[in-house]
């Protein structure tokens, strides 16, 4: 993505660095429990340098908790995390400058416009991308002058996905990627996604053709825990089933819905 070109993705991307290599992600036995509620029992998984990993399951499963953790936003009662060998935590100031992460919910400065969002964060980073490149990237050429707070759900999501990606980062936490665009705009942001040929990706998400589009290997996570993993191919083969929909039910015994938004 270098100078905010876009290079063309393998399918699925399928080049991704071998499973022998040290992982890009690496999360070990994560617990988190607020008093008596236990939200992630227990998570461990994997990520290779290059691959797009989904994390898949229902409204309250725990997801968005796993990946908060994972970005140093959520300290795990227990557990551990590296990303790219470093720890969120204890080694912040680093790991800011290889990680972008876009949340379900957006909290900018309302009264910014795009373009004065994407010049700020730009400044946290040695070499970020352009400007007009970010804003293009994630088509809001048009929106540059408006205000935050002006922008639709779908351009303020389009938005925060830039500034996700603006620090060139290594490692690309995305969280209900497309909740709430139309379907055109949620095929534009696939097309992004896709065209991050180099970058570790985690993608949160309930949206069954999203995740069997874009990942390499996915978790299914139910009540705090993963109940599954693989390629969607091989999900489906467990499960004996033909779509990854009919296996995500077979294996956790639940079904998502698509008004499901939130962790």
């Amino acid at each position: 993505m270098r100078g905010g070109k876009l290079e063309p993705m393998t399918e699925h991307k399928e080049q991704h660095a071998e499973q022998s290599a040290p992982p890009a992600i690496d999360a070990q036995h994560l617990v988190k429990r607020y008093k008596t509620k236990t939200a992630v029992d227990g998570i461990s998984l994997q990520v290779a340098a290059g691959e797009t990993f989904g994390i898949l399951g229902t409204n309250g499963a725990g997801k968005t908790t796993v990946v908060e953790m994972i970005a140093g936003l959520r300290k795990p009662t227990e557990g551990s995390v590296r990303i790219l060998g470093l720890d969120p935590f204890t080694d912040r100031a680093k790991v800011r400058q290889i990680l972008g992460v876009q949340l379900q919910q957006a909290y900018l400065h309302g009264s910014l416009t795009a373009r004065e969002l994407v010049n700020l964060y730009r400044s946290f980073y040695p070499d970020p991308l352009d400007a007009e490149k970010a804003l293009a990237m994630v088509e809001l050429t048009d929106k540059a002058r408006t205000k935050f707070d002006n922008l639709s759900g779908g351009q303020m999501q389009r938005l925060s996905i830039a500034l996700a990606l603006i620090g060139r980062p290594q490692v690309v936490i995305l969280d209900e990627l497309t909740t709430g665009l139309d379907p055109k705009a949620r095929r534009r942001v696939w097309g992004t996604i896709e065209s991050l040929a180099e970058q570790t990706v985690i993608l949160v998400s309930h949206a069954m053709d999203e995740v069997e589009r874009l990942c390499n290997r996915v978790a299914l996570i139910d009540a705090g825990r993963i109940i599954a993993q693989g390629t969607p191919d091989q999900l489906k083969q467990q499960a004996g089933t033909s779509t990854l929909e009919d296996a995500f039910v077979a294996l956790t015994g639940r079904e998502i819905h698509d008004d499901e938004e939130d962790d």
